[in-house]
């Protein structure tokens, strides 16, 4: 299966969570003034992986409802949104019309996303493009995008969580699938997900020109619940183990 399969596959999910879940939290996720990462909604001021944003050029890579780059606007970046769902860029631009904050939107591949070479300072995604294509695809794109010294910051499921996931995708508090051979996973759903063990992302990222700077391994605090939609792990699980992780890497000059 080619990646436009894949991207169609994606695309029909998450025009299908669109109308099941993200249109309705457009208006709160679009009223941060913060930003807040993950199924936790822990705040950027406590993990401090970002850095300062003003004055940035950033793309955000499976932008989605573009949530994030609207924080990115008012923290003074010129953020520009690229998505490969229809539905979700409509919410998107809604939330414009509402709250007067405006930047451009892309519908396109962020594998391939026809932008010009060396155009951004930041790279960015969380769980869009850092998850939904093909990683070689991804940090490909990404360091074209770059110029030389820009950083490339994204938001992952953790190996582990796919190690314990077994095809009805909940987690598990035992291993299920392997580490080994790890890369492309396809859930019941429909969609193709795609992850790395450590080393090879290493690996990957350092192909691409990158050196990696921070690995985050998230874990939830102890006041956190479990998500109502994203249900499919428990915040007592993440407690113990990260379900989420950030990395964030310099393109080399």
């Amino acid at each position: 299966m080619d990646w436009s399969e894949d991207a169609a596959r994606n695309r029909d999910l998450w025009t299908r969570t669109n109308a099941e879940y993200t249109d309705a939290q457009a208006a709160r996720k679009w009223a941060l003034d913060e930003i807040t990462w993950g199924l936790w909604d822990l705040p950027e001021a406590e993990i401090g992986v970002l850095g300062e944003l003003a004055g940035l050029d950033v793309v955000e890579l499976g932008c989605g409802t573009a949530y994030m780059s609207a924080v990115f606007a008012r923290k003074g970046a010129r953020p520009v949104g690229v998505d490969i769902t229809p539905a979700q860029l409509d919410t998107a631009r809604r939330m414009m019309a509402e709250t007067g904050i405006e930047f451009p939107l892309v519908e396109a591949d962020a594998g391939a996303t026809g932008l010009p070479d060396g155009s951004f300072d930041l790279v960015f995604s969380e769980y869009g493009a850092s998850i939904w294509i093909d990683q070689e695809r991804f940090a490909a794109e990404s360091a074209r995008l770059l110029r030389p010294g820009g950083r490339l910051v994204f938001m992952s499921t953790s190996p582990i969580v796919v190690m314990c996931s077994s095809d009805d995708e909940k987690v598990h508090t035992e291993l299920v699938r392997s580490q080994f051979g790890m890369n492309r996973i396809e859930w019941p759903d429909g969609s193709a997900e795609f992850c790395l063990p450590h080393g090879e992302r290493i690996d990957l990222l350092g192909r691409h020109g990158f050196e990696v700077e921070r690995l985050v391994e998230v874990q939830a605090p102890e006041a956190a619940e479990t998500h109502p939609f994203y249900s499919y792990v428990t915040a007592e699980w993440g407690h113990r183990w990260p379900v989420e992780e950030i990395w964030a890497a310099r393109k080399r000059a």
